[in-house]
């Protein structure tokens, strides 16, 4: 993820990087991100565990996530979308197509409702 950081700060993106989904949910709780950059394969509990921990929070459940990872079969594409993910980017990763996600998904917030994606 040191490679996604690097890329979405030279993008001119703001970026907090957490360890292990305990972590990134404790930094989404206390930062409010406006887009999580998700790796569904965390050390301490799934990326698909944090998604869903993600949708099921009052307070997090309209920050769009997209997931980021090496299960790249459709089966796991349906499950990592059942589980919240608003995208799916299989690795290995293009940067334009990552960057544009990322954009497309800040600006929406920015510009939409305050406090997270309209209609969810």
């Amino acid at each position: 993820m040191k490679l996604l950081d690097d890329l979405l700060q030279a993008a001119g993106y703001t970026t907090l990087t957490a360890t292990d989904g305990e972590q990134a949910l404790d930094q989404a709780m206390q930062f409010m991100p406006n887009v999580i950059l998700l790796d569904i394969g965390l050390p301490d509990m799934s990326g698909v565990d944090v998604a869903r921990a993600i949708r099921n929070s009052d307070r997090l459940h309209k920050i769009p996530v997209i997931a980021v990872t090496a299960y790249a079969t459709p089966e796991d594409e349906a499950v990592i979308r059942l589980a919240g993910c608003d995208e799916y980017v299989a690795k290995p990763i293009s940067a334009p197509e990552l960057l544009k996600l990322v954009r497309r998904h800040a600006n929406f917030r920015l510009v939409g409702q305050e406090g997270g994606r309209e209609g969810s």
